[in-house]
């Protein structure tokens, strides 16, 4: 089964195979707070061939907090923030869940980064939960 989303604008779309989910996570790191200008982001992570991507997204680099290449996908157009590739975890893409058209069929496995979460917004006490980067 499959799923689509995209960005705000409709520039960028994407599907996404629903069976190839490898981990889907609450990620409280300080990076994830301030690409979605919120307390976490939610992100599903997926082999690369399960996910194909039309339009053309622009990236940015950076170190993330654990010292790890990070490669974040975004729409040049609207500036809707979709994917994330990690150099350390190769052939993978992190999709943002929020940009999925529907997700309900989603289920959070993890909370990772609880040591920078906020009390505003405390990890998922229902989930297990790591204090930084999980095993992958």
């Amino acid at each position: 089964m499959s799923t689509d989303g995209g960005c705000l604008c409709g520039a960028i779309r994407y599907r996404c195979d629903e069976e190839q989910v490898i981990t889907a996570m609450h990620c409280h790191c300080k990076d994830c707070q301030r690409v979605t200008g919120s307390g976490k982001a939610t992100v599903v992570m997926f082999p690369d061939s399960a996910v194909a991507i039309s339009g053309d997204f622009s990236t940015f680099d950076s170190l993330g907090t654990n010292g790890s290449h990070v490669r974040r996908g975004f729409c040049p157009t609207c500036g809707s923030q979709m994917f994330t590739f990690i150099e350390e975890v190769p052939g993978h893409v992190f999709i943002k869940a929020g940009s999925m058209d529907e997700s309900d069929w989603l289920k959070v496995d993890l909370n990772c980064w609880e040591s920078s979460a906020h009390s505003w917004l405390p990890p998922d006490s229902s989930l297990p939960g790591v204090a930084k980067n999980p095993e992958l």
